[in-house]
Order: C-alpha cells, then sequence, then structure tokens
C-alpha cells in the first residue's frame, strides 16, 4: 500500500477535514504507542498502519 492509498482511506472513512487530525491524535499499542501520523513518518508500512486504524475504527473486514 502506497502512503496516498492510505490517506484516501482515510478521507472515505473520515472525511477529508478529519482524517489528518485523528490521524495525529489517536495512540495506538498496536503501533507501539504511537500515532499513525508518527507511525508512517517513523518508516512503519502503510499497510501495517491501516490494519491499526481499521481495527480502532472497528470497520468491517470488506474495508482492509
Amino acid at each position: 500500500m502506497r502512503h496516498s492509498e492510505f490517506w484516501e482511506r482515510m478521507r472515505i472513512h473520515l472525511g477529508a477535514a478529519y482524517a489528518r487530525s485523528w490521524a495525529e491524535s489517536q495512540v495506538m499499542s498496536d503501533l507501539g504507542g504511537r500515532t499513525a501520523s508518527e507511525a508512517l513518518d517513523a518508516g512503519v508500512d502503510p499497510k501495517t498502519v491501516w490494519r491499526a486504524v481499521h481495527a480502532r475504527l472497528e470497520l468491517p473486514a470488506s474495508e482492509r
């Protein structure tokens, strides 16, 4: 998954105005106590970050 696909999925599920804010504020244990933005900046694969976001948002399996 590319970063652009990750951010597109975030916009789809959270809206354009809220996606970045959410990614910068929600700390997730699945990402080692980092936010999605921090994890991406640290080089974590976007697919791994998306899986953590997916779980936190409790999205349907079809959205993985």
